[in-house]
Protein backbone atom coordinates (compact mmCIF):
# COMPACT_ATOMS: atom_id res chain seq x y z
CA UNK A 1 0.00 0.00 0.00
CA UNK A 2 1.67 3.08 -1.17
CA UNK A 3 1.33 6.43 0.85
CA UNK A 4 0.15 9.16 -1.47
CA UNK A 5 3.27 12.36 -2.13
CA UNK A 6 0.72 14.95 -0.84
CA UNK A 7 0.43 12.90 2.65
CA UNK A 8 4.20 11.82 2.95
CA UNK A 9 5.48 15.30 2.17
CA UNK A 10 3.19 16.51 4.74
CA UNK A 11 4.63 14.14 7.49
CA UNK A 12 7.81 14.55 6.25
CA UNK A 13 7.15 18.63 7.29
CA UNK A 14 5.48 17.70 10.60
CA UNK A 15 8.67 15.68 11.08
CA UNK A 16 11.01 18.62 10.13
CA UNK A 17 8.90 20.76 12.52
CA UNK A 18 9.75 18.63 15.18
CA UNK A 19 13.58 17.86 14.85
CA UNK A 20 14.06 21.71 14.48
CA UNK A 21 11.86 22.47 17.33
CA UNK A 22 13.99 19.76 19.36
CA UNK A 23 17.26 21.32 18.21
CA UNK A 24 15.79 24.85 19.72
CA UNK A 25 14.84 23.42 22.66
CA UNK A 26 18.33 21.71 22.93
CA UNK A 27 20.15 24.74 22.72
CA UNK A 28 17.88 27.03 25.24
CA UNK A 29 18.79 23.46 27.88
CA UNK A 30 22.58 23.61 26.69
CA UNK A 31 22.84 27.54 28.00
CA UNK A 32 20.37 26.66 30.97
CA UNK A 33 22.70 24.18 32.13
CA UNK A 34 25.78 26.24 31.28
CA UNK A 35 24.12 28.67 33.69
CA UNK A 36 23.62 26.36 36.53
CA UNK A 37 26.93 24.62 36.09
CA UNK A 38 28.59 27.88 35.87
CA UNK A 39 26.37 28.98 39.49
CA UNK A 40 27.13 26.06 41.08
CA UNK A 41 31.27 26.73 40.57
CA UNK A 42 30.59 29.81 41.93
CA UNK A 43 28.88 28.74 45.16
CA UNK A 44 31.48 26.08 45.51
CA UNK A 45 34.20 28.49 45.49
CA UNK A 46 32.28 30.63 47.75
CA UNK A 47 32.13 27.90 50.36
CA UNK A 48 35.67 26.63 50.06
CA UNK A 49 37.04 31.22 50.59
CA UNK A 50 34.44 30.81 53.59
CA UNK A 51 35.50 27.14 55.24
CA UNK A 52 39.56 28.65 55.02
CA UNK A 53 38.13 31.41 57.53
CA UNK A 54 38.44 31.22 60.95
CA UNK A 55 34.66 30.59 62.78
CA UNK A 56 34.89 33.95 64.56
CA UNK A 57 35.36 36.01 61.02
CA UNK A 58 33.37 38.97 59.85
CA UNK A 59 31.31 38.13 56.54
CA UNK A 60 29.13 39.90 54.46
CA UNK A 61 26.27 39.24 52.80
CA UNK A 62 25.02 41.24 49.92
CA UNK A 63 21.63 42.54 49.58
CA UNK A 64 20.88 44.67 46.78
CA UNK A 65 23.16 47.57 47.09
CA UNK A 66 24.17 47.06 50.57
CA UNK A 67 25.85 44.43 52.77
CA UNK A 68 24.73 43.25 55.66
CA UNK A 69 27.10 41.48 58.55
CA UNK A 70 26.03 37.88 59.14
CA UNK A 71 27.28 35.08 61.14
CA UNK A 72 29.50 32.72 58.73
CA UNK A 73 27.64 29.36 59.90
CA UNK A 74 24.33 31.52 58.72
CA UNK A 75 26.25 32.31 55.32
CA UNK A 76 27.50 28.66 54.94
CA UNK A 77 24.10 27.26 55.43
CA UNK A 78 22.63 29.42 52.47
CA UNK A 79 25.40 28.42 50.84
CA UNK A 80 24.80 24.49 51.24
CA UNK A 81 21.04 24.73 50.49
CA UNK A 82 21.72 26.80 47.31
CA UNK A 83 24.26 23.98 46.39
CA UNK A 84 21.51 21.09 46.87
CA UNK A 85 18.98 23.19 44.80
CA UNK A 86 21.55 23.53 42.00
CA UNK A 87 22.55 19.94 41.78
CA UNK A 88 19.04 19.47 41.90
CA UNK A 89 18.23 21.42 39.05
CA UNK A 90 21.50 20.51 36.69
CA UNK A 91 20.13 16.83 37.44
CA UNK A 92 17.04 17.83 35.71
CA UNK A 93 18.39 19.55 33.11
CA UNK A 94 20.59 16.53 31.99
CA UNK A 95 17.61 14.41 32.03
CA UNK A 96 15.32 16.91 29.61
CA UNK A 97 18.62 17.50 27.56
CA UNK A 98 19.10 13.25 27.06
CA UNK A 99 15.37 13.68 26.25
CA UNK A 100 15.35 16.28 23.91
CA UNK A 101 18.90 15.01 21.75
CA UNK A 102 16.60 11.40 21.70
CA UNK A 103 13.55 13.30 20.50
CA UNK A 104 15.77 15.04 18.07
CA UNK A 105 17.83 11.93 16.87
CA UNK A 106 14.30 9.81 16.23
CA UNK A 107 13.18 12.57 14.22
CA UNK A 108 16.00 12.93 11.79
CA UNK A 109 15.62 8.93 11.86
CA UNK A 110 12.38 9.22 10.51
CA UNK A 111 13.10 12.04 7.64
CA UNK A 112 15.75 9.46 6.40
CA UNK A 113 13.24 7.01 6.47
CA UNK A 114 10.87 8.94 4.84
CA UNK A 115 13.03 9.94 2.06
CA UNK A 116 13.98 6.63 1.62
CA UNK A 117 10.53 5.82 1.23
CA UNK A 118 9.54 8.51 -0.87
CA UNK A 119 12.64 8.22 -3.21
CA UNK A 120 12.30 4.61 -3.70
CA UNK A 121 9.36 5.68 -5.71
CA UNK A 122 8.82 7.65 -8.97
Amino acid sequence: MAIPNAALQKLLQEVETQAVLSQQKITQTQAELSAKRRDARLNQLTSNELKSLSPDTNVYEGVGKMFIAVPSTTLNKRLASEAAALSKDITELEKKLHYQETTYKNSRQHIEKILQTGGGRS
